[in-house]
């Protein structure tokens, strides 16, 4: 862990796209820096930028997009970036490496505590599925319809609920709804999945149905076999 008081900062940029053996630069770099035990190191990729080529590279423009600025930002004792520093400048043979002094005013890691658990329990039985198929732009009161179901089920004790986001699908209306350039589409198809017990789905299928205007709902039997994990509870403290 990084010690408080004077440090150096190292900013790296690269192209998303430049290649050292075999592997994008940056991704070596990381991996450099993470074998080499330092501390932490963060990737970013930029909007736009343009370098000595005089090149604006934009994600606006498709042919380009992949050959954007990345940088990479690091914080460590000056005695480990000067150790670090000659192979750093080996790997990049086009880009800016830039070194700063910075200071260090706090640094802190909670540990991870293991904790103890008991042998799992298992649940097993007969229940129901119910998929809920709608479109990403459906709403209800203001705010996406999946969200309003999900926070319904919540509220109507379901035991859990996932929403699935589609890529490519059509419906009734026979129209294709497909994610386009950039992941720009909002109208595209939303699954919700919850497996729950006859009684509990036959509840909330009514309260489900009111809220949707158009879409489609499956009920499917299914058997389940549930794992829960329980933590051992804590001792008590010591009266005395």
């Amino acid at each position: 862990m990084l010690q408080k008081g004077s440090a150096k900062k190292v900013t790296i940029y690269v192209n998303e796209d430049t290649q050292y053996h075999l592997q994008l630069l940056y991704e070596a770099i990381l991996t450099y820096l993470m074998r080499k035990g330092v501390a932490g190191a963060t990737a970013s990729r930029a909007a736009a930028g343009f370098g000595p080529h005089q090149v604006m590279h934009t994600t606006k423009t498709e042919f380009l997009t992949e050959h954007l600025p990345m940088r990479i930002e690091f914080v460590e004792s000056a005695e480990k970036v000067n150790a670090l520093m000659p192979s750093l400048y080996d790997m990049v043979t086009d880009g800016l490496i830039e070194v700063q002094d910075t200071t260090i005013i706090k640094s802190v890691m909670h540990e991870q505590a293991v904790e103890a658990t008991r042998p799992h329990q298992k649940q097993q039985g007969r229940g129901k599925l119910l998929r809920i198929y709608m479109a990403e732009n459906d709403t209800w009161n203001g705010e996406p319809l999946y969200d309003a179901i999900v926070k319904q089920l919540r509220m109507m004790d379901i035991s859990g609920a996932t929403v699935y986001r589609g890529i490519l699908g059509y419906g009734f209306t026979r129209q294709t709804h497909k994610e386009g350039f950039l992941h720009l589409s909002h109208d595209l198809p939303v699954m919700v999945s919850v497996i729950e017990s006859a009684e509990k789905l036959n509840e909330a299928m009514g309260t489900i149905e009111g809220m949707m205007r158009d879409g489609l709902i499956v009920l499917s039997d299914v058997e389940f076999i549930r794992l829960v994990h329980s933590p051992v509870p804590l001792e008590p403290p010591d009266a005395t």
